[in-house]
């Protein structure tokens, strides 16, 4: 039986097309987004494009849980 995986290239190009998708649509509607960067920061991006460096902390509300640490400039992301 040959081998079989749905995880090659194609899937990947898939993932990545679906995610850039995702991302631009949040921020057309308003909403900032949170990823970790290829330093392994926590970086929220706002929707007029600005970064900025973020912790969590845990022991606040939810909707206050979102620490910021400070803006990221284009030569320091």
């Amino acid at each position: 039986m040959a081998d079989f995986s749905v995880l090659d290239d194609e899937f990947f190009a898939a993932v990545a097309k679906a995610c850039s998708s995702a991302r631009a649509t949040a921020l057309r509607a308003g909403h900032s987004i949170v990823y970790r960067d290829a330093a392994g920061r926590y970086v929220e991006e706002r929707p007029e494009g600005t970064l900025f460096e973020i912790r969590f902390e845990k022991t606040r509300p939810r909707e206050s849980h979102i620490v910021v640490l400070g803006e990221l400039t284009p030569s320091a992301s």
